[in-house]
Parts: C-alpha cells; structure tokens; sequence
C-alpha cells in the first residue's frame, strides 16, 4: 500500500455536504461522480495528497443507504493506493483478511477497486483503489 487513497464519507444530501466540505476545506470539489452500480453519487475533494470522498446514496438499497440507516452519516471506509490490486487482495487473503471482492470491479475517480470485511480490520470498511491503466 502506498498512500492513504481517500476517506469515503456517507452523507444524506451530496449538495448540503460539499457546501460544507467546501467551506471546512476552504475548496470547492473537483468532480462529481454517479456509480450505478453501487448506487451512489460521489464528490471529491483534494486534501494534500488525499482525497475526501463524499458518498450519497441513489436509491434506498444501496449500501450506502444502508449504512446511514443504520449508522447515520459519517466516515464510511478509507482508502488505500496500491500497485497492483490483485496481488495485494492475495496478499491479504493469505493475512488472513477477508476480501468481500475477489475480483476488483470499477470504482469512481478513475479506480478499480475492492474492499476488506470491516471484520477482519477492526471494524473498519477497507477498500483498496489501484489507477486504471
């Protein structure tokens, strides 16, 4: 892993969430972005070398609604940068970690991704981003 990629928060409203972000971070986002099949709208905001990832959810089954139902609005997961995703998804499964995507699949901000069970991670929802060639 090579940086801390981004840290996914779940919010209820995208566009009352990137006025305040906008405002805490003294920037406005830099792309906004839908990911149908996860269900949600995404923004991003730069933050030094990391990211700041708002998630909202586009209909009431997404994971992301979900979650907010269950938890409310908050941090959602962070995100490492890697090299090479599948290696490090066999490196982690031989950890011992549990990897709910053994196959990466397209992420937003130009990513593929895959995610650790927050289980395995105390209690902590990982995803691992890697660049899309």
């Amino acid at each position: 892993m090579t940086k801390i990629e981004h840290i996914g928060i779940a919010v209820k409203d995208l566009e009352s969430a990137n006025k305040v972000y906008a405002a805490l971070l003294g920037k406005p986002h830099y792309k906004v972005e839908s990911v149908e099949s996860e269900g949600v709208d995404t923004s991003f905001f730069q933050c030094g070398e990391s990211k700041i990832e708002l998630l909202a959810a586009t209909n009431p089954e997404s994971p992301i609604a979900k979650f907010i139902e269950k938890r409310g609005e908050g941090i959602h997961h962070i995100a490492f940068a890697v090299d090479d995703i599948e290696a490090e998804i066999d490196r982690l499964k031989k950890e011992g970690f549990r990897v709910l995507n053994e196959t990466p699949k397209q992420g937003a901000d130009n990513k593929i991704i895959a995610f650790l069970h927050p289980k395995s991670s105390n209690g902590v929802l990982v995803e691992l981003c890697q660049e899309r060639n």
